[in-house]
């Protein structure tokens, strides 16, 4: 296992190279005669991180970014390129540091050169295909502010388990910890990157989740001491949250693997009105319930920041398998949902297809379910149709989605 601060830098180079990675192919482009697609994609890589280190990292000596990056080359790919590599890299040292290319993309005026969606795909390293889409749908300045919110570094929020918000920052203050609430009340921001570093993780006093996505579990708004089926609980963030007023939260994941992950968290943070279960959301092993947490495998388009490789396995062919996954999954719910029960159906999709599209068609095969959404939930964030919609560039949070559906008693 590496030391904490080499495994800090692995991930900081890793996410920064895939945030940027077309600006750093660009620059890249202008020192090999032959184009980048001359280059192999191992080697490649490695130019990427080393360019990466020389153009966006302070705390790297040049020599040593240099160094380093022909010594992974000549590993990765032999030493027939390590020549090449050292070429390149130097090259890529000796810009001016005023040089614009390669460095992080900001805001513009909303103005591009050549079509929008092309353009802002290249600057902010995007599917094109899914900024064409976002564009559409947004319009070119707030997906310029979308991709720019994915290309930031996402801020460490945390949750109370046991006591609340204030109890949470009352104990980070003790230690000298600043805090800041989150959007809408829903967390703390920290500026630690570690949160075991942080007095109450041992304890089980807080966990880590984006506000987006204890929004959702508020928005599910499960009637008081109910029992909850959580059916695809791993890693357990919303299952934490669901178990605050829950009477039991049966927390289910089809991976075995996942579901060691689950057991950890609640061992660490739960409550003790947990149980763990493997189990398939498609065929969940519960009798009818009043409360069903239905949080569906999506395309994860709302958190390209906190996870920056998913932009790389994006494709419109997985939006539509996963579209018909999560039509069966909800189909799989209806059958498990008492009479007046809850099903909260939640992604972290943007996309139509996997949120409001899904829900509409629900409800048109299943005429028994209805939309509810919960009064005491602010306005700003439910559709016109009823569910919720967290969008980056306007709320200041993950992008989420959920949708609060009540059967017929």
């Amino acid at each position: 296992m590496l030391p904490d601060a080499d495994r800090r830098l692995a991930h900081e180079l890793a996410a920064g190279v895939l945030r940027q990675s077309q600006p750093l192919d660009t620059l890249l482009a202008r020192f090999i005669p032959r184009g980048i697609s001359s280059v192999s994609h191992p080697l490649l890589d490695v130019l990427r991180l080393g360019a990466y280190q020389l153009r966006l990292l302070d705390r790297i000596p040049a020599h040593a970014a240099v160094t380093t990056s022909v010594a992974l080359a000549r590993e990765r790919v032999g030493d027939r390129v390590s020549g090449f590599t050292n070429a390149v890299l130097r090259r890529v040292a000796e810009l001016p540091s005023d040089d614009a290319a390669a460095r992080p993309a900001v805001p513009t005026t909303g103005t591009t050169d050549g079509p929008a969606a092309a353009h802002l795909a290249h600057v902010w390293s995007h599917p094109a295909w899914l900024v064409a889409r976002w564009v559409a749908r947004f319009g070119v300045r707030a997906t310029e502010a979308l991709l720019h919110w994915n290309n930031t570094r996402p801020l460490l929020v945390l949750q109370p388990t046991r006591g609340t918000i204030l109890d949470l920052e009352g104990l980070l203050d003790e230690h000298g910890i600043p805090s800041t609430p989150a959007p809408y009340g829903a967390g703390v921001i920290v500026k630690e990157s570690r949160p075991e570093r942080l007095p109450g993780y041992d304890t089980g006093e807080f966990f880590v989740q984006d506000p987006a996505q204890a929004l959702a579990v508020r928005f599910a708004d499960f009637p008081l001491d109910a029992v909850v089926y959580d059916a695809c609980a791993a890693p357990g963030g919303k299952t934490l949250g669901l178990s605050r007023n829950a009477r039991q939260v049966i927390a289910g994941d089809v991976s075995l693997r996942r579901v060691g992950r689950l057991r950890e968290n609640l061992l660490r943070a739960g409550r003790g009105n947990e149980r763990v279960i493997v189990a398939d959301a498609a065929h969940a092993p519960v009798r009818p319930v009043r409360a069903y947490f239905l949080d569906a495998p999506c395309l994860g388009t709302g958190s390209f920041a906190r996870h920056p490789d998913a932009r790389t396995r994006v494709t419109n062919e997985a939006l539509l398998r996963l579209a018909a996954a999560q039509c069966a999954l909800l189909d799989s719910a209806a059958g498990r949902i008492a009479p007046g029960g809850v099903l909260c159906y939640a992604t972290c999709s943007l996309e139509p297809e996997e949120d409001e599209m899904q829900v509409a068609a629900f409800l048109d095969r299943h005429p028994d379910f209805g939309r509810q959404p919960p009064r005491s939930f602010p306005a700003d964030l439910v559709t016109s149709a009823g569910d919720m919609l967290t969008l980056p560039q306007r709320d200041g949070v993950d992008g989420a989605f959920a949708a609060r559906l009540v059967r017929a008693e």
